[in-house]
C-alpha cells in the first residue's frame, strides 16, 4: 500500500462525535470534523501540548491552523510514522584571530561625559 503524508497538528481537543470522525480543535479556535481514518495517532515528540499525526490532503481542505513544518509518512505495512523531521539546532563558534596593526577610528568612540 502507499505511504500517506501526514503532519503533525499541535490541536487544544479531539474528540470522538462519532464511529467515524473526530472534532479538531485548534489553540485560534477554528475546529474541523476529520475523519477517523485519517488521523494516525498522537505525536509523542510534543512535550506541551497535545499533537497528533493527520494526513495532509484532509488538513488542506479543512480550515484548520497547522504548519508543515514537522511531516511524515505513515506506513500502513508497519503501521508507523516514518521520516519525520527533527529539527537540529547547531551553534556555531568563530574561530579566534589575533588582531594586527589596529589604529583606532575616533568617530567610533563614544563621547565622554563629565557632567554625570
Amino acid at each position: 500500500m502507499a505511504k500517506t503524508l501526514c503532519y503533525s497538528v499541535r490541536l487544544e481537543s479531539l474528540r470522538s462525535i462519532s464511529d467515524k470522525a473526530y472534532l479538531a480543535k485548534c489553540f485560534d479556535g477554528s475546529e474541523a470534523i476529520i475523519p477517523k481514518s485519517q488521523v494516525f495517532g498522537p505525536d509523542l515528540d510534543v512535550q506541551k501540548s497535545e499533537a497528533y499525526w493527520i494526513a495532509a490532503w484532509i488538513l488542506e481542505k479543512k480550515d484548520l491552523q497547522y504548519s508543515s513544518k514537522k511531516q511524515g509518512w505513515y506506513n500502513p505495512d508497519t503501521h508507523r510514522m516514518e521520516g519525520s523531521i527533527h529539527t537540529v539546532i547547531e551553534r556555531h563558534i568563530p574561530d579566534q584571530i589575533n588582531p594586527q596593526n589596529i589604529q583606532a577610528d575616533d568617530s567610533l568612540t563614544r563621547p565622554t561625559d563629565s557632567s554625570h
